[in-house]
């Protein structure tokens, strides 16, 4: 009776032991990451600051940092591993793997290219054809503007040698209010807002209604895949919340972004609209190859691919999916 005892005795106190809190692991911290933003603060990049706001981060262990500013080489900081993450577009992606920097392309972003080419509706300007001996403005002789025009004329069939191009900086407003250019490059949820804001009557000739390419999106490195892939799983599925709920209720994203973009005007909330379009459409976050084989197939054309790409190794729909 009493070696019965001791049993239950022992048997009550492992069972005991077993469910008391102190055998519970303890909650890792919070993991810390920064996302390379590309730019300065702004309302567009308001499906992060809504995912944070909302805690869709904080839900997956993630503390975010954002690292703004005039980076030049994102892609090769991601591709080292000295920056985890980036927002970065399809075409630059390509661009690295041609240089042997391993980055991959995750979460797609922008549904829509969002470069166009703008330009006072007195111009008369509504097609591509119609832009053959004016002068064309444009930021910089690279990047995802020179990339879109550069396709805009391919897809049309029309020569570079027609148009007098000339980089002009970010003033695309100021140059066309001015009369310096008599159309611009730009992103069409930027300098079409500011001119119509201002009064003017614009024509906007989007290159995606002529050729899609692929745009901003999500990007890490190979390394960050195989190492930590539920990390990369919940950065994806944090932003692709914060993505949906912009989406659906942008009056609130915009105040929340107020948070994170110092003195922005309600100005600003004509922008966010506009992005919005282009954010929008079915299977948020999820690339496609067709889309991507023409991007690789417009930036050989240019000479801009040192080797050759597989498309299928500069992005994966996998965190996506899940």
């Amino acid at each position: 009776m009493k070696a019965q005892t001791v049993i239950l005795i022992s048997l009550t106190l492992l069972i005991t032991a077993s469910c008391t809190p102190a055998a519970n692991p303890t909650p890792s911290a919070p993991q810390q990451i920064t996302i390379a933003m590309g730019y300065i603060p702004n309302v567009q990049f308001a499906p992060f600051y809504v995912a944070v706001e909302k805690g869709y981060f904080a839900q997956e262990n993630i503390t975010l940092k954002f690292d703004y500013g005039w980076e030049t080489d994102i892609l090769k900081l991601v591709g080292t591993g000295e920056i985890p993450f980036a927002v970065a577009s399809g075409d630059q992606v390509l661009l690295a793997r041609s240089q042997g920097l391993p980055v991959v392309y995750i979460v797609n972003w922008y549904r829509r290219f969002p470069v166009a080419v703008v330009s006072l509706a007195e111009k008369g300007i509504q097609k591509p054809a119609d832009l053959k001996g004016k002068k064309i403005g444009i930021p910089a002789l690279f990047g995802a503007s020179y990339i879109g025009w550069r396709a805009l004329l391919y897809a049309e069939g029309l020569d570079e040698k027609d148009f007098q191009l000339q980089e002009i900086g970010y003033t695309q407003v100021a140059s066309l209010v001015k009369g310096l250019v008599d159309a611009a490059v730009c992103y069409a949820m930027n300098e079409p807002v500011q001119l119509r804001q201002e009064g003017h009557k614009v024509n906007v000739i989007p290159v995606a209604d002529y050729m899609n390419l692929v745009s901003n999106g999500l990007i890490t490195n190979e390394e960050t895949i195989r190492n930590n892939p539920k990390l990369v799983e919940g950065v994806a599925r944090a932003f692709l919340r914060g993505l949906e709920y912009t989406i659906n209720h942008p009056d609130e994203a915009f105040e929340i972004s107020k948070k994170y973009v110092k003195e922005m005007g309600d100005d600003q909330k004509a922008v966010l609209e506009a992005a919005i379009e282009f954010w929008s459409g079915p299977e948020l976050g999820k690339s496609d190859r067709a889309t991507w084989e023409a991007t690789r197939k417009i930036m050989e054309e240019m000479g801009l691919l040192t080797r050759e790409i597989n498309v299928e190794e500069a992005f994966t729909n996998r965190f996506v999916e899940r």
